[in-house]
């Protein structure tokens, strides 16, 4: 068999069956030059790495630095400033120090998780505290429910029409009137595409018409203390027995379940979530569960 073999002369590069081959095949042949030839060799390929690598590489460097910075994040200085603006401002100061905050970079998901619910928590401490009456801290939550009212304008504008099988019901445990947590909740929800109905009903009587009227993939309750949790547990066992998807999955959120997990099952609910970006990835689970098993 005849070697392949690669030769290179003073006119380039050429490869092929007995091409003028060195006598030792395989190898490269690298042509002879004049000290000038080869310093003028030397200076036009650094002229031509230099370009290059202030052309494309340098660029590309800073684009993948750019890339790995940390994401900007909200801490308890900002939470303090929120929080104080809202108790002692209006409704336009507190969306507009909201609004410089996500000029300075921080994501929407960052203002709520990291931003607007530490707020509410912060408003709930003061108030346990005495350093704000009940009144103050109503005043300056629906301030901050705002905010969030007018995100979700933002977001209505530019999300496609909800998926039909992802439909939720998130409604306050039987008895209990807070409603900023279920606000938070569904912005998450209606940023994934889900379609919401989200209220306050007037009974568990109301609650289970509209089960039994409208089709939900989930129902959600919130609790904000662990003396509605025997309300809620014949809720959702009306709910379960009377909904017009025999398959429904029931979610439940508040402070009483994270601190004790086990009560999800106690009152009869398939999961629970810490905020609002960890319970559509639980009911996306429960959907997909529901429709497996159909």
């Amino acid at each position: 068999m005849v070697a392949e073999t690669l030769h290179m002369n003073g006119t380039g590069l050429r490869t092929g069956r007995n091409a003028g081959a060195p006598a030792t095949t395989g190898r490269l042949a690298w042509p002879s030059h004049t000290a000038s030839e080869t310093g003028r060799d030397v200076r036009r390929t650094q002229d031509v790495l230099a370009r290059t690598i202030d052309r494309d590489v340098v660029p590309r460097l800073v684009l993948a630095e750019r890339g790995r910075r940390a994401p900007v994040t909200a801490g308890a200085v900002e939470v303090a400033a929120l929080t104080d603006i809202a108790l002692e401002r209006g409704v336009a100061e507190t969306l507009s120090y909201v609004e410089r905050q996500r000029a300075g970079g921080l994501g929407l998901e960052a203002i709520y998780l990291e931003l607007l619910a530490p707020a509410v928590q912060r408003l709930g401490t003061m108030w346990e505290d005495d350093l704000a009456d009940f009144g103050q801290v109503t005043i300056a939550a629906d301030r901050l429910r705002q905010v969030i009212r007018t995100y979700s304008v933002a977001r209505d504008n530019v999300l496609s029409r909800p998926h039909p099988t992802k439909r939720a019901l998130l409604v306050p445990a039987p008895g209990d009137q807070h409603s900023f947590g279920l606000a938070m909740v569904a912005e998450f929800f209606g940023r994934a595409g889900w379609h919401l109905w989200a209220g306050v009903p007037n009974s568990t009587a109301e609650l289970v018409e509209i089960v039994r009227h409208d089709w939900f993939a989930i129902v959600g309750f919130s609790v904000s203390t662990a003396a509605r949790l025997d309300g809620l547990s014949e809720a959702i066992r009306r709910v379960r027995r009377l909904s017009r998807n025999p398959n429904v999955g029931i979610m439940v959120g508040g402070p009483v379940f994270l601190e004790q997990p086990e009560m999800v099952a106690m009152v009869g609910a398939d999961a629970t979530a810490a905020d609002g970006r960890q319970a559509v990835s639980q009911a996306h689970a429960l959907l997909e569960f529901a429709q497996a098993t159909c």
